[in-house]
C-alpha cells in the first residue's frame, strides 16, 4: 500500500478500530481491575512496540523538550483519559453511553481551540456544545442497558474527555513533529510507571485468565493502543485540531453497534434522539469551523 493510500484508509481505520476499544475494555474488566488492566496493556504494548523500533531505526528524542512533550501527551492520554475511562466503565457505564460522552471531544477542542492554539471561534461553538450536552443528558437518562449510567460513572467519563481533549490541544500547540511509534511506546511506558503503583496501592490486582480477558487485552494492544492511537496522533500533525477531532462523531454509532453484537447492550428512542442532538451539535461546531 502506498503513503498516499495508507492516508486516506487511515482516519476509517482509526474510527473502526477506536470505537471497538469501548466494548473490549468493558468486556475484560469482568476478569480484571481497571488500573491493573491499563498497566498490564501498557506493558505489553510496550514489549511490542520496543523491537519494531529497533527493526526499523525510528528516530529517538535528542532534546529534553522533545521527552517531555511525549511524556506530558502521554500522561494526558494513558493516564487521564484511558484511565478514568476505564473507572467509569467499572462504576457502571454502559459502551455506548461512554462513546457519546467521548464523542463532544471535536466541540471542546473548538471551543477552547481559539484560546489555545488560536484557532477561530464564534457563537455558533457555545450552540454546538450546549446541544451536544443536551443530547448526552439524553442518552444517560434513557432507559433499558445502554441507559442510565450511574452518576459517578458518568462524572468519570466526562474527566476523562477532559484528558483527550487537553491531549489534542497540546499536540496542536507545542507543534512539534513527533514520530507516532517512538510517541506511542513513551506514552506506554509514562502509562505504566505511573497506574503501575496505583493498581498496587488500590487494588487487589487478581487476574482471571479467562479467554474473554486474553481476546480484550489482544484487541486493546493491537487495534487501540498501537494502531489506533499512532493513527490519532499521526493525524493530528498532519491535520487541524477540530477536523481530526471530529472523526470522533463516527463512533458513538459504531461503538453502539458492536456493544450491541458483543455486549447485548439495547439502544432506546430517547438514546438514539439524545445522540441525534449530539450529531447535530458536532456538525454545528465542525461545519462553521472548517
Amino acid at each position: 500500500m502506498t503513503t498516499k493510500y495508507f492516508w486516506r484508509l487511515a482516519p476509517l481505520i482509526f474510527v473502526v478500530f477506536w470505537s471497538g476499544g469501548y466494548t473490549f475494555a468493558k468486556l475484560g474488566l469482568t476478569y480484571i481491575e481497571p488500573m491493573t488492566m491499563l498497566a498490564v496493556r501498557y506493558g505489553i504494548a510496550v514489549c511490542l512496540l520496543l523491537p519494531i523500533i529497533f527493526l526499523f531505526s525510528r528516530p529517538w528524542p535528542t532534546t529534553v523538550k522533545y521527552w517531555l512533550v511525549l511524556m506530558i501527551t502521554g500522561f494526558l492520554m494513558q493516564c487521564v483519559y484511558f484511565g478514568l475511562s476505564y473507572l467509569a466503565f467499572k462504576k457502571g457505564i454502559n459502551a455506548g453511553t461512554a462513546a457519546v460522552i467521548m464523542s463532544l471531544q471535536p466541540i471542546l477542542v473548538a471551543a477552547l481551540g481559539p484560546a489555545v492554539i488560536g484557532s477561530r471561534g464564534g457563537r455558533h461553538l457555545w450552540a454546538g456544545l450546549i446541544i451536544g450536552f443536551i443530547g448526552v443528558a439524553l442518552v444517560v437518562m434513557s432507559g433499558n442497558s445502554l441507559g442510565p449510567s450511574p452518576w459517578t460513572a458518568v462524572f468519570l467519563a466526562l474527566s476523562a474527555l477532559t484528558g483527550i481533549t487537553l491531549a489534542t490541544l497540546f499536540e496542536k500547540w507545542h507543534g512539534m513533529k513527533t514520530d507516532p511509534m517512538i510517541g506511542g511506546f513513551v506514552q506506554y511506558i509514562v502509562g505504566f510507571f505511573f497506574l503501575m503503583p496505583v493498581a498496587i496501592m488500590t487494588e487487589t490486582m487478581v487476574i482471571i485468565w479467562h479467554p474473554e480477558l486474553i481476546i480484550s487485552l489482544a484487541y486493546l494492544v493491537i487495534a487501540n493502543s498501537i494502531v489506533s492511537v499512532g493513527i490519532y496522533m499521526a493525524l493530528l500533525q498532519r491535520g487541524d485540531a477540530t477536523s481530526i477531532s471530529s472523526l470522533l462523531y463516527l463512533v458513538p454509532p459504531l461503538a453502539m453497534f458492536i456493544a450491541w453484537t458483543v455486549l447485548d447492550e439495547t439502544i432506546t428512542k430517547l438514546a438514539l434522539a439524545g445522540f441525534a442532538l449530539s450529531a447535530v451539535g458536532v456538525f454545528i461546531v465542525v461545519k462553521r469551523s472548517s
